[in-house]
Formats: C-alpha cells, structure tokens, sequence
C-alpha cells in the first residue's frame, strides 16, 4: 500500500531551503523565487563569499522536503515521474553548462544532494523585464525595444546555432540589466531542434507567448516558435498586459495589430516586426532571428 505524504503535516517553511542552510560548498542567503518545478536561493560560495544563484530540483506536486532537507516523492506513485524530472534537470544543467554568451544566464556547477539537484549560475543585478513593465519603472520608447531585444536576440542566436531552442522566453524570463542589456533566463524547457518532439510530456506551455504549434505535441518546434514569444514579449511592452493566448487566436483572432493599435506611438517598421513575430502559422513568421533581426533594423 502506497504512502501518501499529507502537506498539513509538515510546517511550512520546510517548503524552502532557510537562511544559513550550507549545502555542498553553498551556504543559502535567501529565497528569489520558486514555480512549481524548481525554488532559487541566494547564496554564497563558502570559499570565497562570492555570491551566486542557486536552482533546486523541487516539483511540489510530486515530492516534499523533509526535516532534514532531503527531497522525497510523495507517493509511490509519483516515485518515477520525480525520478524522470530530476534527471532532465540534470540533463538541461549539463546543456546550459556548455552554453557561453553574454546574453544568456551562466551555469557555473551542477551537483547531487538531499536526492535532488541542484544548478549553480551566476547572480547578475536587474529587474525582470514584467516587474519593469507592471511598475513602469522605464519608459518603453522605440530606443529601449531596440537595445533591450537586440541583445535578447544575440542570445537566443547563439541558443539557434547549437540546434536548441528555449521554449519558455517570456517578459518574466528576460533580466533587463543596467543599460537595457537583456539576461535570458530559466532553460527549463530547453530542447535540441529535431524533427519531432523530444520530450511531449514535459512542453511547457505559457498563456500569451507560447505559440500555437507548441500546444500541438504532434506540430514540429523550431527558431519561429522562439521568435514567436519575442514578439509577444515586445506586444507586452506596448499593451502592457499579457497578449490574448494562441490558441484563442487560432479559433478566433481578436489581436488588433500593432500597425493599427500604435501607429501614432512607434514608428511602422517596428510595429510590422513585431505583428510578423506574432503570426499564428509558423510559416509566416520570421524563420530565424538573422531574419527578425533585419525586420527590427532602422529604415
């Protein structure tokens, strides 16, 4: 008979790695987020004192942390779906490990501990580009979409041309750093480009900016897919607001183009961009960023 883990048991800050938590060469400064795979600290390099991000393997719908910080399946049942989980984020902190740019958030480390995982990456200084947005903590100018995608967009270039694509590129994932420059963030929906689906089970799917295709497990994924949540991140900066989803689109497109809702506010190269990212079929999209990147240049 299986053994069913009751949330009620357990206080509730078992639920986060606490301040002064030393785990491996890391010791936790605070908690900087947490979603329903994963919870990211703070921390400290022992050695050094050097601060850095630390991602922990933790989907709370099929394990639990327990008095002593090791991780465990609530259930018998969700003993194989954790184990599987736990080595494709193990598998996604090897890929990003061996992914180098500016523009994309750095792995330093990845070890085993508690019977999780855990991804180390370097802590940069910045505001997530929908906490800028919601708090209208800068202006959004034609100037600001240039500079702040264009280095989005050398990124996730870089991610092409080693045949992966992002899948989750989102205003929430994109770190706006001093002097607009973009950090992309959370790879954990990252897979190889191929000709079918790699992991149909495990797609994330994000209202507004994940495309029409990506909701299909049988539809096949590429740079267009990627260029589609660029394109839905910059309506964000305009609307101000999530975009209305792709799959409502596909039954009934209800998005006023950006060419109509702001043709008096940014200039019509900028705004036709953005509407060919957004384009429902993916054969009519961009089919590469050197593509998107030529649409965003100045007339």
């Amino acid at each position: 008979m299986a053994e069913y883990y009751d949330p009620k048991t357990y206080p509730k800050e078992w639920n986060y790695l606490q301040t002064g938590t030393i785990i491996d060469q890391y010791m936790i400064e605070r908690e900087l987020a947490h979603g329903g795979f994963s919870s990211v600290y703070l921390a400290r390099q022992l050695s050094d004192q050097f601060q850095v991000v630390l991602k922990e393997y933790l989907p709370r719908k099929l394990a639990h942390r327990t008095w002593n910080n090791v991780v465990v399946a609530n259930s018998d049942e969700t003993k194989n779906m954790f184990k599987r989980g736990r080595a494709l984020f193990f598998e996604e902190a090897k890929v990003l490990g061996a992914l180098k740019h500016p523009n994309i958030v750095e792995v330093t480390n990845f070890f085993r501990a508690n019977d999780t995982v855990y991804m180390v990456m370097t802590y940069d200084y910045g505001v997530t580009l929908d906490k800028l947005i919601d708090k209208k903590i800068l202006a959004i100018t034609e100037e600001f979409l240039l500079t702040l995608f264009d280095s989005l967009l050398a990124g996730v270039s870089y991610i092409h041309e080693r045949e992966f694509i992002h899948l989750d590129i989102k205003p929430g994932n994109i770190l706006v750093r001093p002097g607009n420059d973009a950090l992309l963030l959370d790879f954990g929906a990252i897979q190889p480009i191929a000709p079918s689906r790699v992991h149909k089970l495990d797609t994330v799917l994000t209202p507004g900016y994940s495309p029409a295709e990506q909701f299909d497990t049988k539809a096949k994924l590429g740079a267009w897919s990627d260029i589609y949540a660029i394109g839905a991140s910059m309506r964000t900066c305009l609307d101000n607001k999530t975009p209305v989803s792709a799959t409502e689109r596909l039954q009934k497109n209800n998005l006023v183009p950006a060419v109509k809702a702001f043709n008096r506010k940014f200039p019509d190269y900028l705004l036709k961009a953005i509407d060919w990212a957004m384009e429902i079929k993916p054969e009519d999209r961009p089919q590469n960023i050197a593509q998107f990147r030529q649409a965003l240049t100045k007339p």
